[in-house]
């Protein structure tokens, strides 16, 4: 379908990351049980809840919008979860696997905090102000799930990962 008015790009940006958020609740699951810091394994299993919620929190924005919820295929998530399954494949130390799949996280995060903060102003702009606060509770999780695992790299994943030989 072309794309030929601001709504059509809105709805299909809120396809695309229930498409995204569908996917990181399958990779999340692997992620956690590859990973060898126990701390880093407890913030994927807490955000794994966190992001079954935010499927939820989508699933009633469409109903908002009059719309079905489904999924757009979104190449860079799909690209982004690939990476860390090469990761878990080609690394045996679990330190450094935990270093790089924690890397690869805060790539997501960024990801979904750029499509949640462009969804929230287009959200706005069309005048679905109910959609927009549903949408800015998860931008919040996703702000928060960055922050932690910043403090999580810092506090031991990275130096235990740089020890690893």
């Amino acid at each position: 379908m072309a794309i030929k008015t601001m709504e059509e790009l809105f709805l299909h940006g809120l396809e695309d990351v229930y498409f995204a958020e569908k996917q990181i609740v399958k990779a999340l699951p692997k992620m956690a049980k590859a990973v060898r810091s126990k701390e880093l394994k407890d913030a994927m299993e807490t955000h794994l809840g966190e992001t079954k919620e935010q499927v939820k929190r989508l699933e009633r924005v469409f109903k908002l919008l009059g719309k079905k919820a489904k999924g757009t295929e979104c190449p860079a998530i799909e690209g982004l979860i690939e990476e860390g399954q090469e990761l878990m494949k080609e690394t045996k130390d679990k330190d450094v696997v935990s270093a790089g799949l924690l890397a690869g996280a805060q790539a997501v995060e960024h990801y979904e905090i750029a499509r949640y903060g462009t969804l929230v102003a287009w959200a706005r702009l069309l005048g679905h102000d109910d959609a927009a606060d549903i949408l800015e509770d998860t931008l919040e999780e996703e702000k928060n799930a960055d922050r932690i695992l910043t403090e999580i790299a810092l506090a031991e994943v990275n130096a235990q990962a740089e020890r690893a030989a």
